[in-house]
């Protein structure tokens, strides 16, 4: 299961439209350690500005690989994260996040950072099975 849903929460999106920061809230507590991969890349990026922050440095643990997994693979989960803190987000093999300023000066980086030959470039044999 990717998230810890409270039953309050749960009863809410049965009865219609949830709240973007109860969501949010709950993406918070149940993905603590992509939460704050992705909270400390945007401080990064709003203290050292710069074209974007990413992270390089894999998991610690099997625990961590699968949060950061659920929350980019989660169409819903990335979409809130990128509402919440204004930024857009990309992401390589298992463990490279990237946060990118959401207007358009940033496109031709992102445009870069997601095409293929990026994703060739960042392979190793150290993250094969990653």
């Amino acid at each position: 299961m990717s998230l810890d849903v409270s039953p309050a929460l749960l009863e809410q999106a049965e009865r219609g439209e949830v709240d973007d920061a109860a969501f949010v809230d709950c993406v918070r507590t149940s993905l603590p350690f992509a939460w704050d991969m992705i909270s400390s890349l945007v401080a990064q990026l709003k203290v050292d500005g710069g074209d974007f922050a990413d992270n390089t440095t894999p998991p610690p643990d099997e625990q961590a690989r699968g949060q950061l997994l659920r929350a980019m693979a989660s169409d819903a989960i990335r979409g809130a994260l990128e509402r919440h803190f204004g930024v857009r987000l990309a992401f390589q093999n298992c463990h490279r996040v990237a946060v990118f300023p959401p207007d358009a000066s940033a496109d031709a980086r992102l445009a870069r950072f997601r095409s293929v030959r990026a994703q060739l470039l960042n392979q190793s044999p150290e993250l094969r099975d990653c």
